[in-house]
Order: C-alpha cells, then sequence, then structure tokens
C-alpha cells in the first residue's frame, strides 16, 4: 500500500515538475520569472526525493507502470 502511493506522489510530483516547466517557458516580468524559477527548483527536488525514496524501497519502472495502469490515486 505505501509502496502505490509513493508510486502516485512521484506521477503527481512529475506532473508538478511539466507544469512549474510550462510556466517557466511563459513568465515575462521579473518578478514572475523569480517565482517560476523558484517553483520549477521546488518541484525539481520533491521529484528526485520521492524518486530516491522509491529506488531505496527497491521500486522498479515496473511496479510504478503497473500501478499507473490499475489507476492508483489518492
Amino acid at each position: 500500500q505505501d509502496r502505490l502511493l509513493l508510486v502516485e506522489e512521484i506521477r503527481k510530483a512529475h506532473m508538478e515538475w511539466e507544469v512549474a516547466q510550462r510556466r517557466f517557458d511563459y513568465v515575462v516580468e521579473k518578478e514572475q520569472i523569480d517565482y517560476a524559477i523558484f517553483a520549477l527548483e521546488a518541484a525539481e527536488k520533491r521529484f528526485e526525493m520521492l524518486l530516491k525514496q522509491a529506488k531505496n524501497l527497491n521500486i522498479s519502472a515496473r511496479e510504478a507502470s503497473a500501478a499507473r495502469s490499475m489507476g492508483v490515486s489518492s
């Protein structure tokens, strides 16, 4: 169960990283740029942290893919 929740958190973190990347691509003003950089770095750090947790639990890409196909969500 915890493994499936972690896989779902990784999926969400990846989506958040993609959103932050798109936001960064479209900002113009300095304040927006600063925020976009902060949000992108935070999303990257969270994604990396979750991937390390998965690695420590020996969660494979196959297991993650199986969880996605089962429609795991919180």
